[in-house]
């Protein structure tokens, strides 16, 4: 697994190696300059920084009247010009260029390909420092694309005993954090910028002039700030149990014997992070409801990725969202993240040539290419319905750790599932035949027996009694459950499923005694 450590060394080399522009994606601009400006001199070269505010100036200097601003060079072509004729070794950071490099910015486009050729014959590198990935078509061969690594502990570490340091001799502030509490404090900042732990860990002071293992929680709800603002990922405070599943057992149990596989002592065991799990059924059977009971299991944080989000009007734009969004969901691992109904979201992929000039083609290319090449803890589960409209690549080996089938429930889950939606209303399933209502419910997915509860409750609160094992019976004798209606759609898929998918249900059968109904 390729660390920080291990990309600050890629792009020296890229300098060493005279690669003529680095496009360098990350929002923290000053802690980039400033390992540039260590590079720079190493490599006993000059660096300048350029803004569309302030033009070329020499990097490093304070500021001060001696960082005169260059009007002239506020221009890109002007600045990229002046690129050109230095001669002496030097970095030029560009600060925020991406703008200037769409279609309509032709001349720049041409002026930094210009740039590019001539810099190739010299000891000059162009760094593009950025948020955004913006490259024009013209430039894709002239351009190396790096991701700035995120701070890491000890650079929060770092941040931290600075900041200690300024507010030790504060009366007021009280400052508790034993040795354990700090590392996962230090943990939790994992994900954040330099600048927004510095916020964070201010505001803990700010709130209550104390800094104690309390204050982890308010790191989290950081971490929720950064999914709200990518505005292309949903953060779920999850509040289902694993135990409000009903049935599933296999998957189940699958799923516990990898709760503990994120943690230190399974790398050292030698396992690797699992990838993900796709779950294929019959709508309405808990595979939603399984991927929000195992963010609650493993005590791990629950992101929802929506498809539709990702594509934008803007060429190119789709696939930075991609791009943007699973960033987001590594910087903040480990996580969980939920791709629900993906057949819907990649339903096009096929004829995307035709209908979409190739987009939803290349979102599922790069999404595919980062579920197999992915070493972060970042575990997805996938949940499908129409196994027609998922392409072949995604169910290939390698993928998923796993492809489970959810089916209807099996005649020994429904009692299972019954206790479950009866316990969530408040009523005590030994007031209740369950076996009667297993038997009346055959082929309900657990949605629809979830329904004919509610349905029960409705009846009995219109009657002003108690709700009984009759009303909610009642309400399953009037329901024509999915299995019926689709009846020709489930079989097809229970036929693609059987040696492709493992069962999620043992399908273990009972046999369930039939009452004799007697008058007196």
């Amino acid at each position: 697994m390729k660390t920080g450590n291990d990309t600050l060394r890629e792009i020296e080399v890229l300098i060493r190696a005279r690669y003529p522009i680095i496009y360098i994606l990350s929002w923290e601009e000053q802690r980039v300059l400033h390992w540039l400006m260590q590079v720079a001199k190493k490599r006993n070269k000059r660096l300048f920084e350029w803004s569309f505010s302030t033009g070329i100036l020499e990097g490093g200097v304070p500021p001060s009247p001696q960082r005169i601003r260059s009007s002239t060079t506020k221009d890109p072509i002007n600045a990229l010009d002046e690129v050109i004729g230095q001669v002496e070794p030097a970095i030029y950071v560009f600060k925020d260029l991406h703008p200037f490099l769409t279609r309509n910015n032709f001349a720049v486009i041409r002026k930094l390909k210009d740039a590019a050729n001539h810099i190739k014959d010299s000891y000059k590198t162009l760094i593009m420092v950025s948020p955004t990935l913006e490259i024009p078509p013209e430039l894709e061969k002239d351009m190396t694309v790096v991701d700035f690594p995120l701070p890491e502990a000890e650079d929060f570490s770092n941040l931290l005993d600075r900041i200690l340091a300024e507010v030790k001799d504060q009366p007021n502030v009280i400052i508790d954090i034993p040795p354990p509490a700090r590392e996962q404090m230090l943990k939790a900042a994992l994900g954040l910028t330099l600048n927004e732990a510095e916020n964070v860990f201010a505001k803990t002071l700010v709130n209550d002039s104390r800094l104690t293992e309390q204050d982890i929680a308010t790191i989290f709800a950081e971490k929720r700030q950064i999914i709200r603002k990518s505005g292309l990922l949903d953060y779920y405070d999850v509040d289902v149990e694993f135990g409000q599943v009903g049935g599933l057992d296999s998957l189940k149990e699958w799923l516990r014997t990898r709760a503990l596989a994120f943690t230190d002592r399974a790398r050292e065991y030698g396992l690797p992070n699992p990838k993900g799990v796709l779950l294929l059924g019959v709508q309405g059977c808990g595979k939603s409801l399984s991927a929000k009971a195992v963010s609650s299991l493993w005590k791990m944080p629950l992101l929802r990725l929506d498809m539709g989000r990702m594509f934008g009007s803007l060429v190119g734009s789709s696939e930075e969202n991609i791009r943007q969004a699973l960033r987001t969901a590594e910087s903040i691992a480990p996580v969980i993240l939920w791709l629900d109904e993906i057949d819907k979201a990649l339903a096009g992929t096929r004829s995307s040539g035709s209908s979409d000039s190739g987009t939803t083609a290349r979102v599922f290319g790069t999404f595919l290419t980062w579920l197999s090449e992915k070493k972060s803890p970042v575990f997805v589960i996938a949940t499908a319905n129409d196994i027609s409209n998922l392409p072949p690549e995604l169910l290939r080996k390698g993928r998923f750790d796993e492809i489970f089938f959810v089916d209807l429930p099996a005649d020994n889950e429904r009692p299972e599932i019954f206790a479950v939606h009866l316990r969530a209303h408040q009523r005590d399933p030994a007031n209740f035949d369950l076996d009667l209502l297993a038997e009346t419910s055959a082929g309900f997915s657990g949605a629809e027996i979830e329904e004919a509860v509610i349905s029960g409750l409705f009846d009995a609160f219109a009657e002003d009694i108690e709700v009984t094992t009759r009303h909610i019976e009642k309400a399953l004798r009037e329901t024509v459950p999915l299995s019926k209606t689709m009846e020709v759609e489930i079989d097809r898929l229970r036929g693609w499923a059987e040696g492709r998918a493992r069962p999620a249900s043992s399908r273990e059968t009972i046999v369930v005694e039939r009452r004799r109904k007697i008058e007196i």
